[in-house]
């Protein structure tokens, strides 16, 4: 039984990365018309020390990710918020988004993406929604002129 659901649980993973990165983010590129991230990794790693920009810089290289574009936004999102990028926490942050009143159909998605295929994770996903409704609303942040404060600020605030 450990062996079916170690099955499982890598399908639903890959299924989430093809859903998301192959589908979603070419349609929402296209769609949005998103701004593109100002910064290289180079220039991030001169921020200073305990910046949100220098964070992303660690954040990526920690998880040995790439500085994505039009992505970039998104991975700032998980350092402020405090989830990982694993499955549930992806699906966490989208449930903090949903809470904080972000709707939209990527939100709406990996929310219900991770209740059908995560029922191991719910209670996460309510707290992270809980968290959401309880916390500052960030959907009008401006992500790209914040990189320069300090990180643990911005998470302190969006906690209150």
């Amino acid at each position: 039984m450990n062996k079916i659901r170690t099955i499982l649980i890598r399908w639903r993973s890959k299924l989430l990365v093809y859903l998301t990165h192959n589908m979603a983010l070419p349609v929402l590129r296209l769609v949005r018309k998103p701004k593109i991230f100002p910064y290289s990794t180079h220039e991030l790693k001169h921020f200073p020390q305990g910046s949100l920009g220098n964070d992303l810089v660690k954040f990526l290289e920690e998880r040995n990710l790439q500085l994505l574009p039009h992505y970039a936004k998104h991975d700032i999102k998980h350092i402020v918020l405090q989830y990982d990028t694993t499955d549930d926490g992806e699906v966490c942050l989208q449930c903090f988004m949903l809470g904080n009143g972000h709707i939209s159909f990527p939100v709406a998605a990996t929310v219900l993406y991770g209740m059908v295929t995560m029922p191991e994770h719910w209670k996460k996903f309510r707290s992270a929604y809980r968290r959401g409704k309880n916390a500052m609303p960030i959907a009008n942040w401006h992500w790209f002129k914040i990189l320069q404060e300090p990180t643990i600020s911005l998470i302190k605030k969006i906690n209150y």
